[in-house]
């Protein structure tokens, strides 16, 4: 009881006597934009890998299956520290936890093309994965702590070019390292920003003091039990297409085994006083929700990205580079696209869920074009589909980021962020695990309805390019397939917000949340 008590004391000390603010000025937004700039390297550094892969295992003698575990483990890792880094932050401060993040992201990211054997490098993205992971919540938490309430939503909105710019940049840019500067660059390219990173957070953030009392009730259970757990899911959702799922013993022994040990850890987490995860938050309507339809969001966005590259590498034999142009055309107007969002969402009279329901509309409305997918089309017939999605990606996440932090005490800052980054960096994963199902499964079953159909035709007997004909369309017809699932899911997602949501004022316009 006396523990207990002790515990529920430090946990009030550390809600009420935060450190103390400071204001608003040149170097916190300096600050800001050296914490944007790192989380934005991280989300590149992911990307560049997986599309270096196949010129980093020619260089360095790495087998498929070894490339594979490589991209599982950075995964793994890189979420898992999402949830235990804004813990971390507000122990160790913000500044100090963010600048060792960074150098030790850089550090390892330079290490990386010398590591001599392919287990050497496993440690190394390993530990590099638990670094870039860590960035992601700080982000938020600084727009959430030094953001005067009149401009916090475009702090938050600059989050959002995580979920919106970042993929679609990190796709062409991989192209352009991979073909023009060397497979080295895949790991060396986070080198420049990373530094210019560490010299705004520096100058820009100020020092809290280190607030080691938090360790007397440190919630060691919760880490030995939260941390294994997410690693073990997310390595199963990475590996399991290639290990054909429930028939492998080792995805079995993931999946139950991390599942069990994260429903331990959730109650672990309801009764400590001091958790990683405050799970008593989801009774909030408007966070739920939000992070509710972030993972359906990040499906869409997903693969709205992983369609067009798939259908044009495979159809019209495109490289990486030669993709690029329709990634970028979604990827650099965002710059101008999300602020316009976040001013629209900053109007009091502007009711943010109905900027939402708009941006799921113009996502269903872009995937149900693209459904109309032929094996003529090109890139340059993608691009109506993109020029709708600059505007539709940002009103589909501001809102969400303003609904999930509206309405929230600054104590609970941390427990917000830890919430909303781990949901997010793990909805991508097991969007993109779904995602290579759902193409696995359609391009199955459309091969066998097109030689069902064709293969017994005497206009066909003696072609000799009948099974790439076959292929062709399989994935033609599985394109068209996915891109009417997202625009069902979009509209499901619309269907929610009367239900869920209620109505959220800007920062500083209105206290509360009313219907």
């Amino acid at each position: 009881m006396t523990s207990l008590t002790a515990g529920s004391t430090i946990a009030a000390m550390s809600a009420k006597s935060p450190p103390a603010n400071a204001a608003f000025g040149l170097r916190i937004f300096t600050g800001l934009v050296g914490v944007l700039l790192a989380v934005l390297v991280s989300g590149f550094n992911e990307n560049v890998t997986k599309v270096a892969m196949p010129d980093i295992r020619g260089a360095m003698g790495i087998g498929y299956d070894e490339g594979t575990w490589l991209l599982a483990v950075y995964s793994a890792t890189s979420i898992s520290a999402m949830a235990f880094a804004p813990w971390c932050a507000a122990t160790f401060s913000l500044r100090r936890f963010t600048l060792c993040a960074i150098g030790a992201f850089l550090l390892l990211g330079i290490l990386c093309p010398f590591a001599p054997n392919v287990d050497v490098l496993m440690v190394l993205r390993t530990l590099q994965g638990f670094a870039g992971g860590a960035l992601p919540p700080m982000l938020m938490s600084v727009a959430l702590r030094f953001l005067p309430p009149g401009i916090r939503l475009y702090g938050l909105g600059s989050y959002a070019l995580t979920a919106t710019f970042g993929p679609s940049f990190g796709t062409p840019l991989s192209a352009w390292w991979v073909e023009y500067a060397g497979w080295q660059w895949a790991f060396w390219q986070i080198v420049p920003l990373s530094l210019l990173a560490m010299g705004c957070v520096a100058w820009g953030l100020p020092q809290d003091p280190l607030r080691l009392e938090r360790f007397k009730q440190f919630d060691w259970r919760g880490l030995l039990l939260g941390l294994p757990g997410l690693i073990m899911l997310v390595l199963a959702l990475e590996l399991g297409q290639r290990l054909n799922w429930l028939e492998s013993p080792m995805i079995r022994f993931f999946i139950f085994g991390g599942g069990t040990l994260l429903v331990l850890f959730f109650i672990n987490e309801w009764f400590h006083p001091l958790p990683f995860f405050k799970l008593q938050l989801l009774k909030i309507r408007n966070l739920a929700h939000a992070l509710l339809t972030l993972g359906g969001v990040l499906f869409v966005l997903l693969a709205v990205i992983k369609i067009p590259s798939s259908y044009l590498a495979q159809i019209q034999g495109y490289r990486p580079l030669e993709t690029a142009p329709v990634m970028l055309l979604v990827a650099l107007p965002q710059l101008l696209a999300l602020p316009l969002v976040v001013a629209l969402c900053n109007l009091r009279r502007v009711d943010c869920r109905w900027v939402l329901a708009i941006g799921l509309g113009l996502l269903a409305l872009a995937c149900g074009i693209g459904s109309q997918v032929t094996a003529a089309w090109s890139r340059e017939n993608f691009y109506p589909l993109q020029a709708i999605q600059i505007i539709a990606q940002p009103m589909a996440v501001i809102p969400l980021l303003m609904l999930a932090t509206g309405g929230l005490n600054p104590a609970d800052g941390p427990f917000a962020s830890a919430w909303f980054n781990t949901v997010k960096g793990f909805s991508a994963t097991a969007a993109g695990s779904l995602l290579g199902v759902l193409t696995l499964n359609r391009e199955h079953f459309h091969s066998t309805m097109l030689i069902d159909r064709l293969g017994n035709s005497p206009l066909v007997a003696g072609s000799t390019d009948l099974a790439h004909r076959i292929h062709q369309q399989a994935v033609v017809l599985t394109s068209s397939d996915l891109y009417l699932y997202m625009a069902g899911l979009a509209l499901l997602l619309i269907v929610l917000i009367p239900f869920g949501p209620t109505r959220i004022y800007p920062p500083g316009t209105a206290v509360g949340a009313v219907k």
